[in-house]
């Protein structure tokens, strides 16, 4: 702290640098002082990423288990036909895709699950079908079928034979919904199922109405 109070004064104690000491003086003090040269450290930065994991390739599977239910499973552009069923089976679709699954005879239901571009064909049904995260698939009904239930699925078209013309279609979450019914001619009509609606409270009914969008003018 004392030789810092001696302010202008502590210069005069510093010794002063001759020309042949100073570097950009002298060349010959330059070559004893190498500069280190710069590195990146980004040229030898390797990111480290998750190890991508090879799809498994799960086998297709096409079986009857127990004698109650078929299961069809990861089929890719297959057509499959059941035809050894009884009233009492039910046949459970699973992640097939682009295929064709056709079911004859009458068994008690039938669900396609989690599957895409594939077309399901049956005689008739007990209970009712079931179409759930599926995409873009097809149900055509050519006998008897009580109701066809569509949840989370987008893009589903039910075709309808005169035999089960009173077949109530149940849909929840999904979108791109067709049902075609036949005409007297044998050719089909396409109708819409809606996929909007718009409740209110009703003050004198004391409960809230819901109602087609599509059909409000």
């Amino acid at each position: 702290m004392a030789d810092l109070n001696q302010g202008v004064e502590i210069t005069k104690s510093l010794r002063k640098v001759n020309k042949d000491e100073m570097t950009h003086k002298n060349p010959e003090l330059r070559k004893h002082h190498t500069a280190v040269p710069f590195k990146s450290q980004t040229a030898e930065y390797k990111p480290v990423g998750m190890a991508k994991k090879a799809a498994v390739k799960i086998p297709p599977k096409f079986e009857l288990e127990d004698g109650k239910k078929w299961v069809v499973e990861y089929q890719e552009g297959a057509t499959i036909t059941i035809d050894d069923t009884n009233m009492k089976q039910i046949v459970y679709i699973y992640k097939c895709n682009k295929s064709t699954i056709q079911v004859k005879g009458k068994v008690n239901s039938i669900i396609l699950d989690s599957c895409k571009k594939t077309g399901l064909v049956f005689d008739a049904l007990v209970s009712g079908s079931e179409v759930v995260n599926c995409q873009s698939v097809q149900v055509q009904a050519q006998g008897q079928c009580p109701t066809v239930s569509i949840d989370k699925t987008d893009g589903c078209m039910v075709y309808l034979n005169k035999e089960c013309l009173d077949c109530q279609i149940v849909t929840a979450k999904s979108s791109e919904m067709n049902v075609s019914v036949p005409r007297d001619d044998g050719d089909y009509d396409e109708h819409p199922i809606v996929e909007q609606f718009r409740s209110y409270w009703s003050p004198t009914k004391k409960v809230f109405v819901t109602e087609c969008v599509d059909s409000l003018g």
